[in-house]
């Protein structure tokens, strides 16, 4: 899996991918909208934007899945290892803060990161493979973009998966050899870190 993004002539993207790359990508794309769920009903066209606003009644907690977690952040506080320490009532206070911007803000993240996955099991669909096996995906308009939403979710799940942090990617993990069960995650972890830094160069 060497494909990288280049630029396009007229702007955005391509990549080459052969016919197990589309399956891969194809694959955590779908998997990734498990994970996130199924999205909120769309309010009637003659809604009233404020009013469907101040009536969101998203979570306040944060998801007790590591993936989703990752996803979905706290707001405030950067989790229960940054309060340690902090006086009661800052504490209940950040939670309080964390917990009202969740309310009217999850849904809406959530929606946009379905979005992003749904654009990429879209063009994948959209890709007719040669006598090679091989397509070259063309990304235009929001699509690179899209893209680049979704790789990095899809990155911050696998990394909660494995327990790579920010601050410390776990030299061992991509040192495993080639029998331990978390070899295949690993490479795709890579894998989709690549695609990401050449999504981004490239745009």
């Amino acid at each position: 899996m060497m494909g990288t993004f280049e630029s396009r002539e007229g702007g955005g993207a391509a990549i080459a991918l052969d016919d197990i790359e589309i399956s891969i990508l194809r694959s955590l794309a779908v998997q990734l909208l498990e994970l996130i769920g199924p999205g909120e009903p769309e309010p009637a066209a003659d809604a009233d934007p404020l009013a469907v606003l101040f009536a969101s009644d998203g979570p306040t907690e944060p998801p007790s899945d590591p993936a989703l977690a990752r996803l979905f952040p706290e707001a405030y506080g950067a989790g229960p290892d940054a309060r340690e320490g902090m006086p009661g009532a800052e504490e209940r206070e950040l939670r309080a803060r964390s917990a009202e911007f969740r309310r009217f803000t999850e849904n809406d993240l959530r929606t946009r990161k379905r979005e992003d996955a749904l654009a990429v099991v879209h063009s994948l669909n959209g890709l007719t493979p040669d006598g090679d096996g091989a397509a070259v995906l063309e990304l235009t308009g929001e699509l690179p973009l899209r893209w680049l939403g979704a790789l990095n979710d899809l990155r911050l799940t696998i990394a909660a998966r494995l327990e790579i942090t920010e601050d410390d990617e776990s030299a061992a993990l991509f040192r495993l050899p080639d029998d331990d069960p978390r070899k295949p995650m690993v490479m795709a972890y890579l894998w989709l870190g690549g695609l990401q830094e050449s999504l981004i160069e490239t745009l």
